[in-house]
């Protein structure tokens, strides 16, 4: 056998933070602390190491010195504890009208999961297949800031899910006294009938106003930047890619990359 050293493409702020919090969450949970396994620092690096490369669980047992069952239990653990720092919406609007934001941008993404047959939706199908993006996932709502960086991000739906539907389920409710307060909502056209305060490009016949084709290309200019908040966690992330674990997991896998994308750039405010 060969062994070699490894790099981890994470900040080392990012591991010592990491670690601290579940330092913190041991010592107020643990009965036994001097039964567990492996430090607090090793359970940092393995979910660490989970997002960042997508590493599978039976190597991060075997580098960790613990069994598959405990690298389990340990990862589940640690994506609990960083994603209980995510943000919640409201606090995210507070920030955007303290800072004058001119506006939101909200947008959905598949996370893709491996294939899952579970319950069927009303139509009869597999509801997390989406017949969109033709694979099995979860729908995901990302809120961008008006530079396209995530700010936060939905609980998960099946992939069956259409965004307009997600939305009003977890987004719609506050986004819509936000922009009442002046900061509207940049949408694309799947957001058609969101309602008030949610602007989306219009439905165009074949010889349209000029004043709307202006409309159109001025808000997909608008909102063009945020596209790249989807990709930002996706692709800081690569384990976001391709979900092996419970799809029901994403609520709290997302949570965690949008928390580690932001505590890796720095960009964490005060209150969230």
């Amino acid at each position: 056998m060969i062994t070699y050293r490894a790099t981890l493409d994470v900040p080392a702020h990012t591991l010592r933070t990491v670690t601290r919090w579940i330092a913190a969450h041991r010592q107020v949970r643990d009965i036994r602390p001097w039964q567990r396994v492996a430090t607090a620092r090793t359970q940092a690096l393995l979910v660490l190491r989970w997002f960042s490369g997508s590493t599978r669980v039976h190597l991060l047992a075997r580098d960790a010195g613990i069994s598959i069952a405990t690298a389990y239990r340990y990862l589940h653990e640690a994506i609990d504890v960083i994603a209980l720092r995510a943000p919640d919406l409201h606090d995210v609007l507070a920030t955007a009208r303290d800072e004058d934001w001119p506006y939101v941008c909200l947008d959905g993404t598949l996370i893709p999961t491996t294939q899952l047959h579970g319950p069927k939706n009303p139509s009869g199908a597999e509801s997390w297949y989406s017949g969109k993006h033709h694979r099995h996932g979860g729908n995901i709502q990302v809120l961008c800031d008006p530079s396209g960086y995530p700010v936060w991000v939905s609980p998960v739906s099946p992939g069956s899910t259409h965004d307009i539907t997600a939305a009003r389920a977890f987004a719609l409710p506050a986004l819509y006294p936000a922009a009442a307060a002046g900061i509207p909502t940049l949408t694309d056209a799947g957001y058609q009938g969101a309602g008030a305060g949610i602007w989306h490009p219009l439905r165009l016949p074949a010889n349209p106003h000029l004043d709307d084709v202006t409309h159109n290309k001025l808000l997909t200019g608008l909102r063009s930047v945020a596209e790249r908040g989807n990709a930002l966690l996706k692709k800081t992330w690569p384990a976001l890619q391709m979900i092996t674990l419970d799809p029901h997991r994403l609520t709290e896998i997302t949570a965690a990359a949008l928390v580690l994308l932001h505590l890796q750039r720095g960009t964490r405010r005060p209150r969230w």
